[in-house]
């Protein structure tokens, strides 16, 4: 059994047995005040959309992730949608044949060729809960190619592309804020990397995202949206997007940290989401 499924099941013993009061991670509001896992999802469950922000390599957060799911699925008796960062827009087609049992996952691997190295352990189960339970699973992200080219050359390469790649994308021009704290920091970060067009490749990702979450949502159905925690922390990104296409959407957020103590939120972490996931930073890393 690998390293971090064994630290996942140890999690979910909670320690109890043999570790006293140790924990690897708690749940925190966005004022720094500890909330169970129901009290969440009771919560959660009363929204449109949830923005569950991770870090990728994680592994409580992929567990908890899962459990999310299960437990959003129960509370909206099976009304909800699926979305992930991790798939783009243009490998739906072959995504959807695996997810309604008209392919095998052989057959999906050969045709989806930009599946994430850490796919197997960390998105796999929730591809299969979707697939058995009969949920649909949106990709939503823009193809990683259209980012590229908006880094090298920002927004004006969207107008060079066909109108049929264009459909997997927002409504152009792209609305853009640089003023948003996330893109000043990348700006700061990565001025000798791509320049104004860094946090713009960013932004591309950001709105491509929230517009397929607009475009697939169904009535009485909850939206569960799976991405990086920088793409919705501090209620920008993905959730800013999602505000100026429908201004009067309900969003829950959840933001992912890392401390080296998790029985107190750090004033830093306080405010990223609704709900902030703090993981003691040694946890292991599933890749």
């Amino acid at each position: 059994m690998k390293k971090w499924i064994v630290s996942a099941c140890i999690a979910v013993l909670g320690f109890t047995a043999q570790a006293g009061d140790l924990v690897p991670f708690k749940i925190y509001n966005k004022k720094g005040k500890a909330v169970s896992f129901d009290k969440m999802i009771q919560d959660l469950a009363t929204k449109e959309v949830v923005l569950f922000g991770e870090f990728h390599d994680d592994a409580i957060v992929h567990w908890l992730q899962l459990k999310a799911t299960e437990a959003l699925y129960k509370a909206k008796m099976g009304k909800i949608i699926l979305g992930a960062e991790m798939f783009e827009a243009d490998m739906q087609i072959p995504f959807s044949r695996y997810l309604n049992n008209e392919i095998d996952e052989k057959s999906m691997k050969e045709q989806i060729t930009s599946l994430w190295a850490n796919y197997k352990t960390d998105y796999k189960p929730l591809v299969e809960f979707a697939k058995m339970n009969k949920v649909d699973f949106i990709a939503t992200n823009v193809p990683r190619y259209i980012a590229r080219n908006v880094y090298r050359g920002g927004f004006a390469t969207l107008d060079t592309l066909s109108q049929e790649v264009k459909k997997l994308l927002p409504q152009l021009p792209i609305p853009y804020d640089a003023s948003l704290s996330g893109y000043k920091a990348m700006l700061a970060m990565g001025s000798d990397h791509g320049g104004d067009n860094l946090p713009k490749a960013q932004a591309i990702k950001d709105a491509t995202m929230a517009w397929s979450i607009k475009t697939n949502m169904k009535l009485e159905y909850l939206f569960l949206h799976y991405n990086g925690s920088y793409h919705s922390n501090n209620y920008e990104g993905i959730n800013w997007y999602l505000k100026h296409y429908l201004p009067k959407i309900t969003i829950g957020t959840i933001a992912t940290v890392r401390q080296k103590d998790v029985n107190q939120l750090e004033k830093e972490n306080k405010g990223l989401a609704d709900y902030i996931i703090c993981v003691d930073e040694t946890m292991t890393r599933t890749h």
